[in-house]
């Protein structure tokens, strides 16, 4: 399989392995946030959102963590949206 710098895999809780494309990492309110998007899924899916944890010293040393808050949810979908809404006007506008 050819690697990707934006290709990341999980384990879910059956212990299967999952590939995922890295769409956007953001940060909100001094927290740090990824979009994450199924490689294998259809066009429709939707993608996951994860909260970035660091765990160590080193930069590599994160987990994702599913966010549980609703509001924390909603804010960060927006702020995506939002995100992806100017770049899509500044395509226009060239």
């Amino acid at each position: 399989m050819e690697e990707k710098e934006n290709i990341i895999t999980l384990i879910d809780e059956n212990d299967e392995e999952k590939d995922f494309e890295i769409i956007m990492t953001l940060e909100l309110e001094g927290k740090e946030y990824t979009i994450l998007m199924p490689l294998d899924g259809d066009e429709e899916e939707e993608a996951y959102v994860f909260r970035i944890e660091n765990e160590g010293a080193g930069e590599d040393d994160f987990v994702l963590v599913s966010i549980e808050d609703d509001e924390e949810y909603q804010k960060v979908v927006d702020a995506y949206e939002t995100i992806v809404e100017e770049d899509h006007d500044d395509e226009e506008e060239e």
